[in-house]
């Protein structure tokens, strides 16, 4: 604290020496965007790093003890569980439904409650946490915590500014933390610019426009320092995709949308289910029973239970073996249910694309297609899926674009997001997000 405060003085004595103080003020405004954006780049970095070696660590059990995995994996949830109810209870699940909250809670009046949902006792918690269930096999994304620790970071740097410093509104500091964690997370963007302003902002991005872009510009820079320029996914083969495979496309987009809302809407009834839960134990119990079932799946029928699923979407993408089982798609829609509902801390967000990934895998195998109107269909039901659970099709479509690179067929996907946003409306009209934000909001009372 004697270190803050002696930067501080510091950063008075240097400042005060610009007498343009047009200049003085916005310099003053820019300053905590970029040393949040350059944290949140190094974190993501770090959190990505950790995570694939976790998720290597379950490959190597999985292929050398996969009997130790009705061990491991409901003892790592169990464990992961505990981590969040003990030390951090708002660091459970995604994180993104509690940057919504944040967003729409913050003001000075509710500094306690804002503290509650972003602190950097909840960066470690969610990190550690989500560590431990990917560790055990659980079916989670590091994109949500991902924008979980960076609305942290820069609600925090924020509260760390003196009072003589310009003052700079919460709500944009959290969205352009968010933003800026996502575009980190998967080197989109794009994709973290559409994100704030899609799912996040309900002010006009005009007052924020210039942070925003220049927090997003410098997460990625720092991330990409680190881990060199790359695609999440790669660049997939979709040049020469027949135009009559829109008909198709549609169908995909259908599926992947509803099963998305209907695999929304079964965590949201475990959620309920879980709050009559009056001890410690049900949800031991409930935690045990998952974590059996999953091993269960991957012991006796297919370990792609198990993971984000980016290896699968990989495999599906750039190889010629696109053909999936029927179960598969149903695999990768329980994993995420049982791992989300957990209770512990994990992203739906890879696990939603791998879900979308394999739904139009399997539909492009019934059909003699060429690779390039395989991997279109594969891309569109990504896109699909993401929607169905986030109902944010242009950030969806968007995201899919960045990661591979597809920019000649971006009208095709905003065309699967479009139509999966439109049947989800049969199953919710809200998001499984918006949905959490709530209780969120209610539990802070």
């Amino acid at each position: 604290m004697f270190f803050l405060n002696k930067v501080k003085v510091l950063f008075k004595k240097y400042f005060d020496r610009i007498h343009n103080e047009k200049v003085k003020i916005n310099l003053l405004q820019a300053i905590p965007f970029w040393i949040a954006s350059i944290v949140t780049g190094l974190c993501a970095v770090l959190y990505t790093k950790l995570f694939a070696f976790a998720e290597k660590g379950t490959s190597y059990i999985m292929l050398h003890f996969n009997w130790s995995f009705f061990i491991v994996t409901p003892l790592c949830f169990i464990l992961s569980w505990w981590l969040v109810k003990r030390f951090a209870p708002f660091a459970r699940g995604s994180g993104i439904p509690q940057v919504m909250a944040a967003i729409e809670i913050a003001s000075p009046k509710n500094k306690e409650k804002l503290d509650r949902l972003l602190s950097i006792k909840i960066v470690f918690v969610k990190v550690i946490s989500s560590l431990v269930l990917v560790l055990g096999g659980g079916a989670i994304g590091r994109e949500g915590p991902t924008i979980h620790v960076a609305g942290s970071i820069f609600q925090k740097i924020n509260s760390w500014l003196p009072a003589w410093w310009p003052k700079i509104a919460k709500k944009n500091m959290i969205m352009t933390g968010a933003a800026a964690g996502l575009a980190a997370a998967f080197n989109t963007p794009l994709g973290g610019i559409v994100f704030a302003v899609e799912e996040l902002s309900k002010t006009h991005i005009s007052f924020f426009k210039s942070a925003l872009f220049t927090a997003v510009i410098i997460s990625g820079l720092t991330a990409q320092a680190l881990l060199g320029p790359y695609l999440y996914l790669g660049y997939p083969n979709v040049s020469g995709s027949t135009p009559y495979i829109f008909m198709l496309l549609i169908v995909v987009a259908i599926v992947a949308g509803l099963a998305a809302s209907i695999m929304s809407k079964i965590m949201l009834k475990i959620f309920k289910w879980k709050r009559t839960f009056k001890k410690s134990f049900h949800h031991i119990l409930f935690l045990a029973a998952c974590a059996t079932i999953m091993a269960a799946f991957a012991f006796f029928l297919n370990e792609k239970i198990f993971g984000s699923g980016k290896e699968l979407m990989t495999h599906i993408l750039f190889t010629n073996d696109k053909e999936v089982h029927w179960y598969i798609p149903i695999l990768r829609i329980i994993g995420p249910i049982f791992s989300f509902t957990s209770g512990a801390a994990g992203g739906v967000f890879a696990p939603a694309l791998s879900a979308g990934a394999t739904i139009g895998a399997l539909i492009s195998s019934w059909f003699e297609f060429s690779a390039a109107n395989s991997n279109l269909l594969i891309l569109a039901g990504m896109v699909a899926f993401l929607t169905g659970v986030t109902r944010t099709p242009f950030t969806s479509a968007i995201l899919v674009l960045e990661m591979t690179d597809g920019h000649n067929v971006i009208f095709q996907l905003m065309l699967a997001g479009m139509v999966a946003s439109t049947v989800s409306l049969l199953i919710d009209k809200h998001s499984l997000y918006d949905h959490l934000k709530e209780q969120y909001i209610e539990e802070l009372g």
